[in-house]
C-alpha cells in the first residue's frame, strides 16, 4: 500500500444497480479526485486490476486522491456461461452509464478530473462530455492509449514507422479486430458521440492529457483526438511515451510506467 494512503471500498447507485468503486486518499491532497477507468476491451478488467489498482496506488502516493469504477463489463460467451446464460446481456450504454453515476456522485464532494486507458479511455471522455452538458464540467480529463473513435484513424507516416504489433497483438490490435471489439461493445450505436467521442464535436471538452504509445496502434486514435480537441479549442498538451506499448500502465515494472505516473501527477497538481 502506498505510505499515508486509505483505501476504502464503496458502491454508487446507477441506473443498471450499484456500481462498486474503490477510493484512494492520500493524507495530504495536492489534486483534484481522479476518477480512473480501467480498460480491458470493455469485456475485462475490475478494481483489482493492475491498470486499475497498481496506477491509483502510485498516483495517490504522489498525492492525488483517486476513485476507481468497478462498471459493467460487456458481456462474452464465456461470461453468460459462467452465469448459467442467466442475466441481461450488457452492452452500450450500460459501461458508460455506470461511469458517468459514479462520475456525478464524486462531484459532490468538490472538484474532479475524469480519466482512464484503453477502452476506459473511451468511457472517461464520454463522461466528460456529459457532465459538460449537465453544466457541472469535469476539471480535466486523462486519456492514456485510448480508442476513442470507432474506427481507427490513420496512422501518420512517423506512427507506422515505430508502430509494433507482435505475436498475439498482430491479430487483436488489427484495425479490423479493433473496430469489430467496438461494435461487439456498441452495436450498431458505435457512430454515437457518447459511445467514442473521437470525429465528434468536443465542445465544452475539460482540459485534456493525451498520454500515447509510441509503438501501440491505438495511438493513431489518441493523437486524431489531440488534434480534435485543439481544434475545437480545449487546451491539451499530448505526450507519446517512447519505446512504451499499448497498455504499458498495466505493468508497472516497464519503463515508461513511472514516468508517465509523475506526468499526470504534475498535469493534475496543475488544475
Amino acid at each position: 500500500m502506498a505510505p499515508s494512503t486509505t483505501i476504502t471500498d464503496d458502491t454508487v447507485v446507477g441506473p443498471h444497480g450499484p456500481v462498486p468503486v474503490r477510493r484512494y486518499s492520500p493524507a495530504a491532497a495536492s489534486s483534484p479526485r481522479l476518477l480512473w477507468v480501467h480498460g480491458g476491451a470493455f469485456v475485462s478488467g475490475g478494481l483489482d486490476q493492475r491498470e486499475s489498482h497498481e496506477v491509483a496506488l502510485a498516483l495517490s502516493a504522489l498525492g492525488t486522491p483517486v476513485t476507481t469504477v468497478d462498471y459493467r463489463l460487456a458481456s462474452t460467451r464465456l461470461s453468460r456461461l459462467l452465469r448459467g446464460g442467466s442475466g441481461p446481456d450488457v452492452r452500450y450504454p450500460v459501461p458508460a452509464d455506470d461511469v458517468l453515476a459514479v462520475a456525478r456522485h464524486e462531484l459532490r464532494a468538490g472538484p474532479l478530473v475524469v480519466g482512464g486507458a484503453s477502452a476506459g479511455a473511451a468511457l472517461a471522455a464520454s463522461a466528460a462530455l456529459a457532465l459538460a452538458e449537465d453544466g457541472t464540467p469535469a476539471t480535466g480529463a486523462v486519456l492514456a492509449y485510448g480508442i476513442l473513435h470507432a474506427a481507427l484513424p490513420a496512422a501518420s507516416p512517423e506512427a507506422r514507422r515505430t508502430i509494433r504489433r507482435r505475436g498475439l497483438r498482430r491479430a487483436l490490435h488489427a484495425p479490423m479486430t479493433v473496430r469489430l471489439t467496438n461494435r461487439h461493445y456498441a452495436g450498431e450505436r458505435m457512430r454515437e458521440r457518447a459511445a467514442f467521442p473521437g470525429g465528434h464535436p468536443l465542445d465544452g471538452f475539460p482540459d485534456a492529457l493525451v498520454l500515447d504509445a509510441d509503438r501501440d496502434v491505438m495511438r493513431a486514435s489518441g493523437t486524431a483526438f489531440a488534434e480534435e480537441l485543439a481544434a475545437a479549442g480545449v487546451p491539451v498538451e499530448h505526450r507519446v511515451a517512447l519505446g512504451a506499448s499499448h497498455a504499458f500502465l498495466h505493468r508497472p515494472r516497464d519503463s515508461a510506467f513511472a514516468p508517465s505516473i509523475a506526468l499526470m501527477a504534475g498535469w493534475l497538481q496543475e488544475r
